[in-house]
């Protein structure tokens, strides 16, 4: 468990909020005995329009994923990123490693590395917004469901999310007496524990508690550690999290008051040096993927908690909510950016591969952190609990976050790698937001929906250099005040074509507030971003086929993105800025599948086509300072390269994903057979396009088989995930040398899950 404490203070912040009665009803676990009939799938049942409902019956394109594929997923000790590409215009990546999730929908993202860095994906764990990068990555345990809301959605949560939500919904207790324990070991002495407990008081009071342990030893050794006093061994981790939560019902009140944390130890993403070969994408000749030489230290630390409260007053014809959070973090990562050792002035200089010497003209070792962060979180809102044909929600929203961030550099090349360059930021954002939504039955087999939203954003932000790395004048204090205002809404319509078929389709608008980029470190001003707009039009299906057997979703959609906030690097320095595309626009189309092939076969399909491109002739940015392969048109400016017409990056166009599982009784039990599949295309890493920082795509498979006995009470399993062992870049460093970060290896294990 974690070590990280709850101050008192926080725990009776939790006495004053609260969850929605229909999320409630969709997420309660249905009882054993409760028989299910296999040959038929189940309804889907979502929550992201607030209100539990069928998920036909939503005009708005959901996927959902399941607690059982979350434990596929999560099978190797994986963190957030293995959702990734799992549904379709899904993307998840992270230059920090089990930290910093940064998400895409529909190719709308934010490749921004700074610790203040603003996202157009929300993020919405148990109806609480996670709008910081440190409290993003919390480990996803003892899940009910999670969904992908895609396309703006401003009218129904807290934050305004152009690009889409993704919504966790932990397990809630019951009234069961009840808990499982699932111990894994891995490859690199990995070992998984995740463990809940239910525990029924009385008949009002209910808790729950589940926790979650992971670890792994160092699988990458540094050669030159001893030499040049750096890192030895790379790539291990302790991440430990726990979730306590405790449900009171009386009457017609209920509050579910929850406390979590989370303690995480380990090091930072390896950033390889010299590992693409020129004029190419490929790994260069000799690469080894447990060879990592570098001269810098790596290290990594993270600690969270936070503490909600979601109150719910039920009266004649309408319910009362209130959910309030209160977070906390400390964060830290320090790691070679450069990703070798040595320099022009400090030879030797490598690490050199077989016909490619290494090319490092300065080193950059680098830390960033957040020693303060403060969210605290408020939304009321009053909702029809009726079965009238017009439901309604109302709602108010207050968001206010406290945030430092520091930057340290230090000089690889003086004993004991001493620091040589700080800079500090500091930012208080404060929101609030007025919303409504309503849903309105113009006959039994046709419903609209409409909603409208308005949001006041302000953010004061300073920023200064007080060590400047190499010697120098000092910078700042740097201030900025942006303050916005904006109108957003929705309006979407759903008809039942029949029993099992439906058509949507929704018009909506989203908008992101402005967002600063202060990384003063390496230089001397900082960057405002106007806020963005986005205008969203979707339509599709959601049919039950052959006696609901087999169901199937597909989406059209197209968006368009005014004044689109873009992170661009500055060619050769350790250093980003934002910019204002004046459009970006998106089309393609989803398909989401499941069916019963066979009495004991299942299958699953995902497939998702997303083009984009940046529609601005007047913008250009650096490109790389490493050596690279530039494809794009020179710029008015030397050093400039225009990036019209490019996509956005990390945009994969075809995403697919696919599952097959096989299950039949054996001596008593039941053997299962699982294998999940996911295709990623190629993308450009950057906004620019360069052959070497254009991904190639991907294809990781996982397989599982499981025997459970004594009616599902105790199961054990073996694993593999990335079962091929492929190997690519997936991100790069392009301000220095052809550094390249890398995905997953092929990881296995064993698992045993027991329930009572």
């Amino acid at each position: 468990m974690p070590t990280h404490r709850i101050p008192p203070t926080l725990i009776a912040l939790a006495l004053t909020a609260a969850f929605p009665m229909q999320a409630a009803v969709a997420q309660t676990v249905p009882a054993p005995e409760a028989k299910k009939d296999v040959n038929q799938l189940e309804a889907v049942i979502v929550t992201g329009s607030r209100r539990a409902e069928n998920l036909k019956d939503v005009a708005l394109s959901i996927s959902a994923i399941k607690s059982e594929e979350l434990d596929t997923y999560n099978a190797s000790g994986q963190d957030i990123r293995a959702l990734s590409g799992k549904v379709p215009s899904l993307n998840i990546e992270s230059d920090y490693g089990r930290t910093f999730p940064r998400f895409y929908i529909r190719g709308l993202g934010n490749t921004d590395f700074d610790m203040n860095a603003s996202q157009p994906v929300g993020l919405v764990y148990d109806d609480v917004v996670q709008e910081s990068i440190a409290l993003k990555g919390f480990p996803v345990f003892d899940m009910a469901q999670v969904e992908l809301l895609r396309g703006p959605q401003g009218t129904l949560f807290g934050r305004n999310s152009p690009a889409g939500v993704m919504k966790f919904d932990s397990a809630r207790p019951t009234k069961r007496l009840e808990g499982y324990a699932n111990v894994g070991f891995g490859r690199w002495s990995a070992a998984n524990l995740e463990a809940a407990v239910n525990v029924p008081v009385n008949s009002d009071l209910q808790l729950r508690v589940a926790g979650l342990v992971q670890r792994q030893d160092d699988r990458v050794h540094n050669p030159m550690a001893a030499s040049l006093g750096a890192t030895a061994d790379l790539e291990g981790y302790s991440d430990k999290a726990i979730r306590v939560q405790a449900l009171y019902k009386s009457g017609g009140f209920e509050g579910l008051f929850k406390v979590q944390a989370r303690d995480f130890d380990g090091t930072a993403t390896t950033f390889r040096a010299n590992i693409i070969k020129k004029g190419t994408n490929d790994f260069v000749d000799g690469y080894d993927d447990a060879f990592y030489p570098t001269d810098g230290y790596n290290s990594q630390s993270l600690k969270s908690s936070e503490v909600s409260a979601r109150l719910r007053w039920d009266f004649d014809g309408l319910s009362l909510y209130s959910i309030t959070s209160h977070a906390r973090a400390k964060f830290y990562s320090r790691g070679d950016v450069d990703g070798g050792f040595g320099a022009p002035y400090a030879p030797p200089s490598g690490p050199n591969y077989g016909g490619q010497p290494a090319n490092i003209p300065f080193d950059a070792q680098t830390a960033d952190g957040i020693p303060y962060l403060r969210q605290t979180t408020q939304e009321f809102r009053l909702q029809s609990n009726t079965a009238d044909a017009m439901q309604w929600i109302l709602g108010l929203y207050y968001f206010n976050e406290k945030l430092q961030v520091d930057s340290f550099n230090f000089d690889s090349f003086n004993a004991g790698d001493t620091q040589n360059g700080y800079a500090v930021q500091n930012q208080e954002a404060k929101s609030w937001a007025a919303f409504g939504n309503v849903k309105y039955a113009l006959t039994p087999d046709l419903k609209l929906t409409a909603g409208l939203r308005y949001t006041n954003d302000k953010k004061d932000f300073d920023a200064a250099r007080t060590q400047t790395p190499f010697g120098g004048a000092n910078v700042g204090p740097l201030r900025a005040n942006p303050s916005s205002t904006n109108w957003s809404w929705d309006l979407g319509a759903n008809y039942a074509l029949s029993k099992t078929t439906s058509l949507f389709a929704r018009v909506a608008t989203g908008y992101r507030a402005p967002s600063i980029q202060g990384r003063v470190l390496f230089g001397d001003t900082i960057s405002v971003a106007n806020s963005e707009k986005v205008l969203s039009v979707e339509a599709g299906f959601k049919a039950d086929l052959l006696d609901n057997t087999a169901r199937i979703t597909g989406t059209v959609f197209k968006y368009r993105v005014k004044d689109m906030q873009l992170t661009a690097g500055s060619g050769a320095t350790n250093q980003n800025r934002l910019v204002n595309a004046a459009k970006a626009e998106g089309q393609g189309f989803e398909i989401d599948a499941q069916a019963i092939i066979a009495r004991d076969w299942r299958t699953t399909l995902g497939f998702s086509y997303n083009d984009t491109q940046i529609k601005d002739p007047g913008l250009f940015v650096a490109p790389c300072g490493a050596p690279c392969t530039i494809r794009d048109p020179a710029g008015p400016l030397p050093g400039t390269v225009s990036i019209n017409g490019n996509d956005l990056p990390r945009a994969p166009k075809l995403v697919w994903n696919w599952t097959l599982k096989y299950s039949t009784e054996l001596a008593g039990g039941e053997l299962t057979v699982l294998t999940d599949w996911a295709y990623k295309d190629k993308y450009n890493m950057f906004l620019y396009e360069a052959v070497e920082y254009r991904a190639k795509s991907a294809l990781e498979g996982g397989l599982r088989v499981g025997y459970g006995w004594a009616n599902g009470k105790y199961e054990v399993a073996a694993y593999g995930r990335n079962i091929t062992d492929h190997r690519q870049v997936v991100a790069a460093i392009d301000f220095n040398n052809l550094t390249g970060i890398v995905n997953e290896p092929r990881s296995y294990g064993v698992q045993f899950k027991a329930n009572f």
